[in-house]
């Protein structure tokens, strides 16, 4: 199973200098990929654009938005050039991956279609696979870059049957926004059915985001930052706070289980901004 580790993108006062230290430390390390989780109505940078500022400092390590929301971004070309951009930029470092979204105040700000989501991202999905592909536009051809010959691969995100049809028509995988290795396991299983209900013989990618906290006191951290961002879910934000990983053995036992249950990337994201996290995560998991 390959490790990835989250930017600290969300985290409320992340310095632009922390992001970029935090990007070579992970680089430098061999983490497998820098991953982004993705809003629109918070504190937080955005995704694309984060990432981006990772790849300017990076060489090798993969750029993953675990998910970036398409609905609310509402162009399908925009979003489709943003991220061939990224892409191409990077030397191909980009994975996509794409959820609806949950949030309604994400919609509003945006003047998108709450209601509406699921098929609007079915069809952004299928809007940027043909742009990717090289589908003429206009008078000068494509919308470029052009990533014809290695488009980013692409992992849809959620939790129902839907997002797995989705991920079986358009992506080459799936990933879970969170949970226990159990849960996991048991979306893994619907993801392959899935695949093979669309007449694909390959095995799909499974990955998973998870968060932990390596702070000398990890219990108050996590309440500060991961439990702020998700404090819109009210009582379930405590379940995520409670579900964090804390310290470095439950760190360790969350690997080993999503490894054991079949996780073919975990990205783990952090409570904390200071970049000391990702060499201490290193040491306990790489």
């Amino acid at each position: 199973m390959k490790i990835g580790i989250g930017l600290p993108t969300t985290i409320r006062g992340v310095q632009g200098s922390e992001v970029l230290d935090w990007a070579r430390r992970a680089d430098a390390a061999g983490f497998s990929c820098l991953g982004t989780i993705d809003r629109l109505v918070y504190a937080n940078y955005e995704s694309f654009i984060g990432l981006a500022a990772a790849a300017a400092v990076t060489e090798r390590i993969g750029l993953t938005t675990a998910v970036a929301l398409l609905p609310p971004r509402l162009n399908a070309a925009l979003v489709a050039k943003q991220a061939a951009t990224l892409h191409h930029l990077s030397g191909g470092r980009l994975v996509l991956g794409a959820a609806v979204g949950g949030r309604p105040d994400d919609f509003e700000a945006s003047g998108a279609d709450f209601e509406g989501r699921g098929r609007r991202m079915d069809e952004m999905l299928d809007d940027m696979e043909r742009i990717w592909a090289g589908e003429k536009r206009g008078h000068a051809g494509a919308i470029g870059p052009d990533v014809s010959a290695n488009p980013p691969s692409v992992l849809v995100g959620g939790q129902v049957k839907a997002a797995f049809r989705r991920a079986a028509r358009y992506g080459d995988g799936w990933i879970s926004g969170g949970g226990t290795a159990e849960m996991f396991s048991d979306a893994r299983e619907a993801l392959q059915a899935a695949f093979r209900d669309a007449g694909r013989s390959e095995k799909p990618i499974a990955a998973s985001l998870s968060y932990f906290s390596l702070d000398a006191d990890p219990e108050k951290q996590t309440r500060a930052t991961i439990g702020d961002y998700y404090s819109f879910l009210s009582e379930y934000a405590g379940m995520i706070v409670d579900g964090t990983a804390k310290g470095e053995d439950e760190v360790r036992e969350r690997v080993r289980a999503f490894a054991e249950h079949g996780c073919d990337e975990l990205i783990l994201f952090p409570a904390s901004s200071d970049p000391e996290q990702v060499d201490k995560l290193a040491a306990a998991v790489l």
